[in-house]
């Protein structure tokens, strides 16, 4: 009986604050995450086309690659 009585007034899931941290950290790094690629995004678009055609983009495909979906597409000819 006295295991019981011990463990009854106990929550069995994590503290509530842990998670509010996690999120915490994790809105924290998506804001900087998103911050980051306008930055990108930015400095790409001041460039002339024959530095983007250097790197191998079209001033059109800039958020694309900026944000992921050019190197998927790009793979798929490799």
């Amino acid at each position: 009986m006295t295991t019981i009585s011990q463990t009854a007034g106990r929550s069995l899931r994590p503290s509530s604050s842990s998670g509010f941290f996690a999120a915490l950290a994790g809105a924290a790094y998506a804001l900087f995450d998103r911050l980051e690629r306008r930055s990108a995004v930015k400095t790409l678009n001041e460039l002339d086309d024959r530095a983007l055609r250097d790197i191998g983009i079209n001033r059109s495909e800039i958020e694309d690659a900026v944000y992921g979906q050019f190197k998927a597409e790009l793979t798929r000819y490799l």
